[in-house]
């Protein structure tokens, strides 16, 4: 915990990014930098709307265990798309979300 995913089309520097990101998660939700743990997917094929334009995304999600008000959660989300445009290499045209939500009670780890 927290489990990071970010699903992306546009050209991202992912290691920056993860790197940049974790102390805000550790700042913003009380955890510790070693529970953050960052994973990437990239998205082969996207269709935004009609399709007529050439449009990227880059959508994250912090999965975090429960107890975390949802103000806190707006917070962090504001703060991962503050943070976004200065990992990515290419602006134009890409559309940023965010979002925090709470781990399923049968999360587990080892």
């Amino acid at each position: 915990m927290p489990q990071i995913t970010v699903d992306y089309s546009a050209p991202l520097d992912r290691r920056g990014f993860a790197l940049a990101l974790h102390p805000i998660v550790v700042e913003t939700v009380d955890t510790r930098l070693d529970a953050c743990k960052t994973r990437f997917r990239e998205v082969e094929e996207l269709v935004v709307a009609d399709g007529s334009t050439h449009d990227a995304v880059v959508h994250v999600e912090i999965a975090l265990l429960p107890g975390r008000t949802d103000e806190v959660k707006a917070r962090l989300s504001e703060a991962v798309l503050d943070l976004l445009p200065h990992h990515l290499k290419e602006k134009e045209g890409v559309r940023l979300s965010a979002e925090v939500r709470d781990l399923e009670p049968s999360y587990r780890k080892v």
